[in-house]
């Protein structure tokens, strides 16, 4: 089984720009490039921040580009979001019994854990006792499946102060949640960070990557929240009997090809 991930494509309103860059031009391309070499994927995951502000006219612009894309779909919300104009353009995505924007997804690998850590009016990550309660419910639920948690914010500080300062805030109660689920979990996705990032939380393997359109500066010293212009990328990520592989695929490197089976002359 395979499935793509990317994440955070802060889109705008068509014909606006974020930062000076027009945020679909990125994902036209990687929509291309997915569609081009990977169209037989299971899933697609975009993990939040799929607007900038919001608007609906920036919800509009993002479905028109989505609506090209091959492989089949899920969208969780971010700090940049609003969740009740996500509803209006992506009403085909499932909620939760109190509205948010978070659901599971049974498929033959095991059961995918689509979270959201939205709450109005901040940029931390939010996971309230009604959110809370729920996972607790997927989790026992399961009954032995193999699990896999997607979600925009980290639940654990990643030692950029700048993001760490927006990242979740209830990290302790949803920890406690997720210990004794832990060796079920085989890995655990996420956005929000802008950045490549791996290790492991609790002992489950953790990922995340480079954004479509702006990256975050790797500074483990400055808490001022500080941008580039790195490369996007999104991630192949492959399922196996013993294995979970995952391929960061930077989509836009115009660098040269060459075969290597064919040493060159030596000077």
């Amino acid at each position: 089984m395979k499935i793509i991930h990317f994440t955070d494509t802060h889109f705008v309103p068509e014909g606006k720009t974020l930062y000076g860059r027009d945020p679909a031009a990125a994902l036209e391309r990687c929509i291309d490039d997915i569609n081009r070499n990977h169209a037989d994927a299971q899933r697609c995951v975009i993990t939040g921040d799929l607007t900038h502000w919001g608007e609906t006219e920036a919800f509009d612009h993002l479905k028109q580009h989505l609506n090209r894309l091959k492989v089949p779909l899920r969208l969780l919300v971010g700090n940049h979001d609003d969740r009740d104009v996500f509803r209006q353009w992506f009403g085909d995505h499932p909620c939760d019994e109190n509205g948010f924007i978070q659901s599971v997804e049974d498929l033959p690998v095991g059961r995918f854990v689509y979270l959201d850590t939205n709450e109005p009016g901040y940029h931390e990550g939010w996971y309230c006792e009604q959110r809370l309660q729920w996972l607790e419910r997927q989790f026992a639920d399961a009954k032995g499946k193999d699990l896999y948690l997607f979600m925009h914010h980290p639940p654990f500080e990643i030692g950029i102060p700048a993001l760490d300062r927006i990242s979740l805030v209830q990290k302790e109660a949803f920890s406690e949640v997720v210990t004794p689920y832990r060796d079920q979990i085989r890995h655990l996705f996420l956005g929000h960070i802008h950045r490549p990032l791996a290790g492991n939380w609790l002992g489950i393997p953790i990922s995340s990557l480079h954004a479509m359109n702006h990256q975050v500066q790797l500074d483990l010293t400055d808490s001022t929240l500080k941008g580039n212009f790195e490369p996007p990328a999104y991630c192949v990520v492959l399922f196996q009997d013993d294995a979970l592989i995952i391929h960061t695929h930077d989509f836009l490197d115009a660098s040269p090809k060459f075969d290597m089976a064919c040493s060159p002359v030596r000077d």
